[in-house]
């Protein structure tokens, strides 16, 4: 019950939805761009995390190999840097006041993970 209501805080007050909208815009530019497709389904699965995130963990793939380093470093070039930094600038006015300081955490959580999706899933926490 927890939370689900930290979410919901998440969802409304959090910066939830903008993130997730940017995580959206980041995979139609992908999609659009048919070489970058994987691209734009790691956006997606990073924009239902953004959205939802408490209760949520990422976790490395099992599986995944050298080429998804490699193209994880082609999408921190092209994407990766701004929609990490839009994390970074939500945790600190987040952090500022007391009541913000779990979902600017949350932002901080969600720092790697904008750098670097591929090779990565998103798995519920116990």
């Amino acid at each position: 019950m927890l939370r689900f209501l930290l979410n919901v805080l998440w969802l409304v007050f959090g910066g939830g939805f903008v993130l997730a909208l940017g995580y959206g815009v980041a995979a139609l530019i992908c999609f659009a761009l048919v070489v970058t497709i994987p691209f734009g389904v790691a956006s997606l699965r990073l924009a239902s995390y953004a959205l939802w995130p408490f209760g949520r963990t990422v976790v490395p793939k099992p599986g995944a190999g050298v080429a998804s380093g490699l193209a994880n470093v082609l999408w921190v070039l092209l994407a990766g840097w701004w929609l990490a930094l839009s994390h970074i600038l939500a945790g600190v006015a987040l952090c500022v006041t007391i009541i913000g300081i779990p979902f600017g955490v949350a932002n901080f959580k969600l720092v790697p993970a904008a750098l670097w999706p591929l090779g990565q899933e998103v798995v519920e926490t116990p």
